[in-house]
């Protein structure tokens, strides 16, 4: 979805950021205004259907949310369980690593809250 001409200097700059900061890389992974609210309902419950993520986030394209969940599965974050049945069954669920953002939402979520 980035439009950025690979050898402007924005991308440049964009991908040494992400190679060598670890907050940058964090925030690349996690950021933006979909993902973070998709860890937080993951991280709280164990499994969401698909249809149950869309009712949560409201104001959300079918298409954002497909892209969004596919990103976050190939960022090793998010599992998608398919069910094959009729009609169609899919849930996600976090992976190990998702699980392993817990602390950081949590602090984000107590820091927002505090200085609301």
């Amino acid at each position: 979805m980035n439009n950025r001409k690979e050898n402007s200097t924005n991308a440049i700059n964009e991908t040494y950021w992400k190679d060598h900061c670890g907050i940058a890389f964090t925030l690349s992974t996690i950021g933006g205004r979909w993902k973070i609210n998709m860890l937080s309902y993951l991280l709280h419950e164990e499994r969401l259907r698909y249809g149950e993520l869309r009712k949560r986030l409201v104001g959300i394209s079918e298409r954002m949310l497909i892209a969004k969940l596919k990103e976050l599965e190939q960022d090793g974050l998010i599992n998608r369980i398919v069910y094959q049945q009729v009609p169609p069954k899919v849930e996600y669920e976090l992976t190990e690593l998702g699980r392993s953002l817990e602390k950081i939402l949590v602090l984000m979520d107590e820091w927002g809250e505090k200085n609301m």
